[in-house]
């Protein structure tokens, strides 16, 4: 196998770690306001995450700083075609992130109440344009013989990619519901059950609807299976969560935005932008886009290296901060951050 085909795949499954991990943060930010019902459920629905949520952006770092030096001119058209989406997928993760170290600095409930509102914009807007801008990859937009893209915002905002954004939106809203059951003890875990069902019954149709479209215009015989299995887990850790085996639930959420993402990529490949007016000519390909050898040979080595390292830290913090959360939390860290200066409630230690 050649080095730009091995350098596509493994960008491939950097994406698809990001978007399982970070799928489930993005559910917990959208469900604060609803799951949430006063400032004790909020603190225990973000320490959650609070251990884990800025690992899991790393994902996207790691993804992008690969698409970089592996594939320069995606990236460039990447960033030049869809550079609005893009800055605003990138306003949202830092208020996010700024949300989630600062709501706890003030003992103020409107204070709070305004971080709050930056973490829920924060997490839906992400994971709806992500899904946007996947699609539209997938299915291809107006490039120059140059490769540059010749469209417009109107461009990207077309049914296939609405559609796909609903897809990820509800995905990573399924997931976070699924991951708080998994988490959380009381009547928190009982609503956030209650929420996966209610949420299973709009994300299943939408879901299985962009999986078939994507089947119809670029479906390959390993993209069918891969649909067919996302498709299944996604039942599957529905039902799971009916039963109250929310370890398994998470486990099929899990698995189907990882089919999700590996069918996208699969469907796209040898592609890495079509374009639709000269698909033969003005296409971007794992070919045409890639760096040189030597740069991709410099690559693999240091990726052989830091990869086992980087993988085997974020396991050890999930199984460090495996604990389930409840809703009594310490006096001292009532108003505290929610990603430093206080142990999570349930934490080992």
């Amino acid at each position: 196998m050649e080095l730009p085909t091995i350098w596509f795949l493994l960008i491939a499954v950097l994406w698809v770690g990001y978007f399982v991990l970070e799928g489930f943060d993005f559910g917990v930010g959208m469900l604060l306001p609803v799951l949430g019902r006063d400032d004790a459920d909020r603190r225990v629905l973000l320490r959650t995450i609070g251990p884990v949520w800025d690992g899991n952006e790393v994902w996207l770092l790691v993804a992008g700083g690969a698409t970089f030096a592996a594939f320069p001119e995606w990236y460039a058209t990447l960033f030049s075609g869809f550079y609005l989406p893009l800055f605003v997928i990138l306003v949202a993760l830092i208020l996010r992130g700024v949300a989630f170290e600062y709501r706890g600095k003030v003992d103020s409930a409107r204070w709070r109440a305004g971080w709050d509102r930056a973490i829920v914009g924060g997490s839906v807007l992400p994971a709806l344009l992500w899904g946007v801008a996947f699609a539209n990859i997938v299915r291809g937009v107006p490039l120059s013989a140059e490769h540059r893209y010749t469209g417009t915002l109107v461009t990207l905002l077309n049914p296939y990619g609405l559609l796909g954004g609903l897809t990820t939106l509800g995905l990573c809203a399924l997931h976070g519901a699924v991951f708080l059951a998994l988490k959380t003890a009381g009547d928190v875990r009982v609503r956030a059950r209650r929420a996966a069902l209610a949420l299973a019954v709009p994300v299943v149709p939408v879901a299985a609807g962009f999986l078939a479209w994507t089947q119809a215009s670029r479906g390959t015989p390993a993209t069918a299976v891969l649909a067919l299995a996302a498709a299944g887990a996604l039942v599957g850790g529905v039902l799971a969560v009916r039963a109250g085996r929310e370890g398994w639930a998470f486990l099929g959420t899990a698995a189907t935005l990882a089919l999700a993402v590996a069918a996208l990529f699969t469907a796209l490949y040898p592609d890495v932008l079509p374009s639709t007016v000269d698909p033969a000519r003005n296409s971007l390909t794992v070919g045409n886009a890639s760096s040189s050898p030597y740069t991709l040979q410099v690559m693999t080595w240091v990726a052989a290296v830091f990869t086992p390292v980087v993988l085997g830290y974020q396991a050890w913090t999930y199984w460090v901060f495996r604990s389930r959360l409840t809703r009594e939390v310490p006096a001292s860290a009532a108003a505290g951050p929610v990603a430093g200066g206080d142990q999570p409630a349930g934490a080992p230690g």
